[in-house]
């Protein structure tokens, strides 16, 4: 299965200048673990996570004057369209990251994030065993 198959299509996009508690709302709003930060003024997008959002809040910051452009931030992975589930979900294991930007000839296509990729596999007929106290094996 590839990325462009489990990819959300549908992308939360938030301005800079934006209070951090009013991304979080349309966040959650929307039910997604993130917005891409767009700025005309800059020459690529940048991603808020909602990882980002709880790290404001625990440092005590005050999420109706802080604004998205003090949070966003610059570092994301981007993944091509036609990258493997596995692929993806190996870069996010490595780098410890849940989200992708999926990017097809220079154009942000979708995002990928790992619960996309858990419903995939799901989907796909992956099962687990999960042990249970009565058949652990000591």
């Amino acid at each position: 299965m590839q990325v462009s198959e489990g990819m959300s299509k549908v992308v939360l996009s938030v301005g800079p200048g934006l209070p951090l508690r009013e991304a979080a709302r349309l966040m959650a709003q929307r039910n997604v673990g993130a917005a891409i930060v767009v700025d005309d003024e800059l020459p690529a997008p940048k991603i808020l996570s909602e990882r980002d959002v709880l790290r404001a809040v625990g440092e005590g910051r005050d999420l109706d004057n802080d604004l998205v452009c003090d949070h966003a931030r610059n570092d994301f992975i981007t993944a091509a369209p036609d990258w493997s589930m596995e692929r993806a979900a190996r870069e996010m294991s490595t780098r410890r990251i849940r989200h992708l930007l999926v990017v097809d000839h220079g154009e942000i296509v979708g995002v990928l994030s790992i619960r996309d990729i858990v419903r995939c596999w799901m989907l796909d007929g992956a099962t687990a065993e999960i042990p249970t106290a009565a058949n652990q094996v000591s």
